[in-house]
This record gives structure tokens, sequence and C-alpha cells, in this order.
């Protein structure tokens, strides 16, 4: 299963989004550090969530980070996160 579908999966059970964007962006760091043949490397990630209201923007960065896994996470080289409720 390619990286970008597990971000995807992994967030949509952990905090059912009602916006959801899962964007592979290795290919245009082709030639820079941390990017492997093949890509999958660099993700943007857009989500909206009702389970963010209550928590501050680090919190917010935690719980995705704890939902994609620590496996996962050491696989990926650049994660951009733009997360609200």
């Amino acid at each position: 299963m390619l990286k970008r579908q597990q971000i995807e999966d992994r967030l949509r059970a952990a905090f059912n989004p009602r916006e959801l964007e899962v964007v592979d962006d290795s290919e245009s760091h082709r030639g820079h550090s941390g990017y492997p043949e093949g890509g999958e490397s660099h993700f943007n990630v857009a989500i909206r969530s009702e389970q963010f209201k209550s928590m501050n923007r680090v919190a917010r960065h935690r719980a995705i980070h704890a939902a994609l896994g620590a496996q996962l996470i050491s696989e990926i080289h650049a994660l951009a996160i733009d997360v609200d409720v």
C-alpha cells in the first residue's frame, strides 16, 4: 500500500475528519536531501476535524503523529501539516 494511502486511512480512522487532503509532494524535492528514488518521502496534509477543538497547535501535531505511528513517521522525510477544527 502506498504511504499516501496509509496516511489517509490512519487519519480518517483516528479523527473522522470533515476534510482531509494528503498530497505526495516528493517529486518537487527531487535532488534534495531526503529524496529517495520512487518518492513517497515528502507529504502535505490538510485536515479539519472537531476532535482538534480542545487542542492547541502542538497537541494537534502530536495527535497526528501518534495516529500515524512511529514506524510510518520514520519512513517519511518531511510532513507538512495544516490542521484546524
